[in-house]
C-alpha cells in the first residue's frame, strides 16, 4: 500500500491538472445527478416492523383516513383577548383554502370542531331534559292508571265480573302497554343520550379552542403518511396561512409543517470552518497551506453529498443523512490533507525535493491516512447490522463521505502540493538541509509518578463527566426543544400552556374485537371502550376517530396527561398495549400508534441494538489494532480509552440537552431526552476518529522503539513527534463539529457538540495523558506480541518505514537538488 501510495503521490505531482480536472468532472456529476434524480427527504424516522408501524400499515388498509401524517397550526390573539367573530372568520375562510391545497386530506376548523361540539352537548342536554320531562308525564300517567285500575278491581270484588268492567279492565291494560313502550323508548333515548353524554365527557379535554377564547388550534390532514410528504406541500400550507392571517393574530405551526428539506452553510458551520482556517494558518504561517485542507474538505464534501441526496429520489433518506456525510466529510477531509501537508512541509524543510517529498508523504503519512480512515469507515458500515434502515444509511452516506475524503487526501493534496512547489513554506525562518530536522531539545521522559498522577486524575475527570449519562433517556426532538425564537417553540409552548402537554403528543388507539359493532351498536361500544379508557392512568381525554366497514377495528384518539417525551407517556404506552377491554361479554385488545409512540419504539429498538453494535466494532477495532501496531496491549488500551471518551462524551450530551446545564450557552430552550440514535452514531463515528488519533500518536512510538530507543523514551518521542499536529486536527475537528451545534436543525445540534466534546476528551485527556502514561508504565510489554501470532500476521508497515529504507534521500545535496 506504502509504495502503491508513494506512486500515486509522484503521479499526481507530476500530472496535477488531470488529477484537479478529474475530480472537477467528479464534482459536476455528482450535482447533475442531484439535479436529475434527486428526490424529497423525509423529516421523519422510520423502523419498520415495530409496533407502531406494524399498527400504522393496518390503519392505511383498514381506515386510510386515520392514517396520514397531521400537523397543526396555532393561532393565538398577540394581546392575549378573546379571538373575535371577524378574526374567527377570517380563520375560517384562509383554513377553507388551505382545504383545496393539493396533498391536503382535510382541515378541522377549530371553530367550528368547537361549535359543532357545543351543540351536541346542549342537544344531549335537552334531550335528556325531555326524557325527564317525558318520564314525569309517564309517572303521572302510571299513576291515573294505577288509580284507575284500582277502582275497576273493587267494582268487580263487589258487583263480580260484567262485560262493561271486562272492558275496561282491558282498555287499561292497553294503556299500561302503551305506556311500558313508551317507557322502553324513553330509556332506550336515555341510554343513547347518556352514551353521548360520556363520549363528550370523555373527549372535553380534546378542545380546540382555549377556555380564554385567545388561542385556537387547527389541525392539517395530508393525504400521505408523515414521513411523505413533500416540503412543497407544507410550504403551501404556511404561505396560504401567512397571507391571509388577520390582523393582531399570529399563526404558528408544529414541528411537523415546518420540517423542511435539508440547508447547509449556517452561521454556525461559517464560524466553525473560520476557526479551522485561523488553526490552519497559525499551524502552517501562509494562507496557502491553510487553504489547501480546507479546499480539499470543502470538494470532498460536496461530491459525496451531491451524490447521496441523488439517491434521495429512489431510496428513503432523512434530511439529517446528508448533513451527518457533510459534518464528517469536513472534519476528517481537512484532517487528513493535513497529516500529509504537514509531512511534506517537514521534508521539505529539511532540504528534500518536492516531487520526492510528495511522493514520499503520500506514501507514509497517506498511507495512515488510508488505515485511519479505514477504521471509521468500518465502523460506519458497521451501522448496517443494527437491522436499522435509517441508521444504516447514515452509517452508509457517512462512510462514503470519508472514502470520498480518503480519495481526496492521496490523490488532489499532492496534486496541489505540486502546484504549489515550494510556496507551502514561510518565507521568512525556511530551514533548509539535514540540519532542519536534526535541530530541538533532548526528549525527557516522564517518572513513574508522573505517570501514575496522570493515569488517576485523567480517568477520575472522565469518570465524573460520564456520571450523567446514568441517568439518560432516549427520544426524538419536539417543539420543545427547537430555538426559543422559532415558530415550532412558540407553537408547542402555547399549546401546553392552553390545552396541555398531552395535546402535543396525541395516541392512536386501535380496539380490536372479536365479534364487529356496526349501526346502533357502534356508538355503544365506543362509549363503553371510551369509557374504560378514561379509566386507565395518565389519560386525560379520549375520543373516537372512526371504524372499519366491518366494525372489528375501532380507532380512538388518547391524549395522555404528559408530553410526547415524558416518562408518563412512555408508562402510559406500554400499559394500552396489549391491554384488554370488556365489551359485551367479548374483549377489545388494544394497540398503540402516533408518534409519541412511534419515538419509543425508535428508542427501545435503537437501544436493544447498542451492546451488539459496541460488541462488534470493538471486536473489529482490536483486530484491526493489533495487524497496525504488532500488540496485545496496544490495542486493549487504545480500545479501553475509547469507552472512556464515549461514556464521557453521553455524559456531557445528557448534562447540558437532558438536565439543562449551560443551555443559554448551548441555545436548549427546554431539556429533554437526548436523540434517540445519537449513542449509536457515536459509537461508530467517535470510535474511528479516536483510533486516527491513536494511530498518529502510536505509530511514532512505534517507529522510535523499532529504531532502537527505549521503550519508554520512544513514548516520549512518539508524542513529541505527533503532539503538534494531532493538537491542530483535533481543534480542527472540534471546530468543525462545533459549528453544527448550533445549527438550525434540531437533531444535529446534539451530534455536533456529541462529536465536537468527545474528541475534545478523547485527544486530549485519553490519547495525549492517559495512553502516554499507560505506555510508560507498560514499557517493553506494551509492545509484546507472541511470536507464532507476529509470524501470521501481515506487516501492514503503516508508517511506511520500509518505503522510507527503499527511497532514502541524502538531505545533504545541494539546495539547488532540493528545489527541483
Amino acid at each position: 500500500m506504502a509504495e502503491l501510495l508513494y506512486r500515486l503521490g509522484r503521479f499526481s505531482a507530476r500530472r496535477a491538472w488531470w488529477v484537479i480536472i478529474a475530480w472537477i468532472l467528479a464534482l459536476a456529476l455528482a450535482v447533475g445527478a442531484f439535479l436529475a434524480f434527486g428526490g424529497t427527504m423525509s423529516s421523519t424516522m422510520t423502523i419498520p416492523g415495530t409496533p407502531t408501524a406494524q399498527v400504522t400499515d393496518r390503519l392505511k388498509a383498514e381506515l386510510p383516513v386515520a392514517s396520514g401524517g397531521t400537523g397543526t397550526v396555532v393561532f393565538h390573539a398577540k394581546d392575549g383577548s378573546p379571538l373575535t367573530d371577524a378574526q374567527r372568520e377570517a380563520i375560517s375562510d384562509t383554513l377553507r383554502e388551505v382545504d383545496g391545497l393539493e396533498g391536503v386530506d382535510q382541515v378541522a376548523d377549530p371553530f367550528v370542531t368547537a361549535g359543532m361540539r357545543a351543540e351536541q352537548a346542549k342537544k344531549v342536554e335537552d334531550g335528556l331534559a325531555k326524557v325527564d320531562a317525558g318520564r314525569e308525564q309517564l309517572e303521572k300517567g302510571q299513576e291515573q292508571l294505577d288509580e284507575a285500575r284500582s277502582q275497576a278491581e273493587a267494582a268487580i270484588e263487589q258487583a263480580g265480573s260484567t262485560p262493561q268492567l271486562e272492558a275496561t279492565v282491558a282498555g287499561l291494560d292497553a294503556q299500561q302497554e302503551e305506556l311500558d313502550k313508551q317507557d322502553t323508548t324513553l330509556k332506550e333515548s336515555e341510554q343513547q343520550l347518556l352514551q353521548g353524554r360520556d363520549l363528550l365527557s370523555a373527549s372535553e379535554e380534546l378542545r380546540t379552542v382555549s377556555s380564554s377564547g385567545s388561542t385556537a388550534i387547527a389541525t392539517v390532514v395530508f393525504d400521505k403518511p408523515q414521513q411523505e410528504i413533500t416540503p412543497e406541500t407544507k410550504e403551501a400550507v404556511t404561505k396560504t396561512i401567512d397571507a391571509a392571517l388577520p390582523g393582531g393574530v399570529t399563526a404558528d405551526y408544529s414541528a411537523e409543517i415546518m420540517q423542511g428539506e435539508m440547508q447547509l452553510g449556517g452561521v454556525g458551520e461559517a464560524v466553525g470552518l473560520a476557526v479551522a482556517a485561523l488553526v490552519l494558518v497559525i499551524m502552517t504561517g501562509t494562507l496557502v497551506a491553510a487553504g489547501l485542507p480546507i479546499l480539499n474538505a470543502l470538494l470532498g464534501v460536496g461530491v459525496a453529498v451531491a451524490g447521496a441526496m441523488a439517491l434521495s429520489g429512489t431510496v428513503e433518506m432523512t434530511s439529517v443523512t446528508p448533513i451527518l456525510g457533510a459534518m464528517l466529510g469536513l472534519a476528517v477531509g481537512i484532517d487528513y490533507s493535513l497529516f500529509i501537508l504537514h509531512r511534506h512541509r517537514r521534508q521539505l524543510k529539511a532540504g528534500m525535493p518536492v516531487v520526492e517529498s510528495i511522493g514520499l508523504a503520500n506514501g507514509t503519512s497517506g498511507n495512515a491516512v488510508v488505515f485511519a480512515g479505514s477504521t471509521v469507515l468500518i465502523a460506519l458500515l458497521a451501522l448496517n447490522v443494527t437491522g436499522i434502515p435509517f441508521l444504516a444509511l447514515m452509517g452508509t452516506i457517512g462512510a462514503v463521505a470519508i472514502a470520498v475524503a480518503v480519495l481526496v487526501a492521496v490523490t488532489m493534496t499532492p496534486a496541489l502540493l505540486g502546484l504549489l512547489g515550494r510556496r507551502v513554506l514561510p518565507r521568512r525562518g525556511t530551514p533548509s538541509g539535514a540540519h532542519a530536522a536534526t535541530s530541538g531539545k533532548p526528549v525527557k521522559t516522564m517518572s513513574a509518578g508522573s505517570a501514575v498522577v496522570r493515569i488517576v486524575a485523567g480517568i477520575g475527570v472522565l469518570a465524573v463527566i460520564a456520571l450523567p449519562a446514568m441517568s439518560m433517556r432516549l427520544g426524538l426532538p419536539t417543539g420543545a426543544t427547537e430555538a426559543a425564537d422559532s415558530t415550532q417553540y412558540r407553537a408547542y409552548t402555547t399549546t401546553a400552556k392552553e390545552f396541555g402537554e398531552g395535546a402535543n403528543g396525541p395516541l392512536v388507539v386501535v380496539a380490536d374485537l372479536a365479534k364487529g359493532v356496526s349501526g346502533d351498536d357502534l356508538v355503544p361500544a365506543q362509549a363503553e371502550l371510551g369509557k374504560q379508557l378514561m379509566g386507565v392512568e395518565n389519560v386525560t381525554a379520549v375520543a373516537p376517530i372512526g371504524a372499519n366497514d366491518e366494525g372489528t377495528v375501532l380507532v380512538f384518539q388518547v391524549v395522555p396527561t404528559g408530553g410526547p417525551t415524558s416518562e408518563s407517556t412512555e408508562d402510559l404506552v406500554h400499559d394500552l398495549r396489549g391491554r384488554t377491554l370488556g365489551l359485551d361479554g367479548h374483549d377489545a385488545t388494544l394497540s398503540v400508534a402516533g408518534s409519541a409512540s412511534a419515538n419509543i419504539d425508535i428508542s427501545e429498538k435503537l437501544s436493544d441494538a447498542l451492546p451488539t453494535y459496541l460488541a462488534l466494532v470493538i471486536g473489529l477495532s482490536l483486530l484491526i489494532l493489533i495487524v497496525v501496531f504488532r500488540s496485545i496491549l496496544v490495542p486493549l488500551i487504545a480500545t479501553a480509552g475509547f469507552v472512556l471518551s464515549l461514556f464521557a462524551a453521553l455524559g456531557g450530551v445528557t448534562a447540558i440537552y437532558q438536565w439543562g446545564w449551560l443551555g443559554d450557552v448551548f441555545g436548549v430552550s427546554d431539556p429533554g431526552p437526548i436523540l434517540n440514535f445519537l449513542p449509536t452514531l457515536m459509537v461508530g463515528i467517535l470510535f474511528g476518529l479516536a483510533m486516527d488519533y491513536q494511530l498518529f500518536l502510536t505509530s511514532g512510538m512505534r517507529e522510535a522503539y523499532a529504531h532502537g530507543s527505549p521503550a519508554r523514551l520512544a513514548v516520549a518521542e512518539g508524542v513529541r513527534a505527533g503532539r503538534a499536529v494531532v493538537t491542530a486536527a483535533a481543534i480542527i475537528m472540534i471546530s468543525v463539529f462545533g459549528g453544527f451545534m448550533f445549527s438550525h436543525m434540531t437533531m444535529i445540534r446534539p451530534v455536533g457538540f456529541a462529536l465536537a466534546f468527545g474528541v475534545l476528551v478523547d485527544a486530549f485527556v485519553v490519547r495525549m495523558l492517559i495512553i502516554p502514561a499507560v505506555m510508560h508504565l507498560a514499557g517493553d510489554k506494551a509492545w509484546w506480541l507472541p511470536r507464532w501470532l507476529d509470524r501470521i500476521l501481515p506487516d501492514v508497515d503503516v508508517e511506511g518505514a520500509k518505503l522510507e529504507r527503499h527511497h532514502h534521500v541524502d538531505l545533504a545535496e545541494p539546495r539547488e537538488a532540493a528545489m527541483r
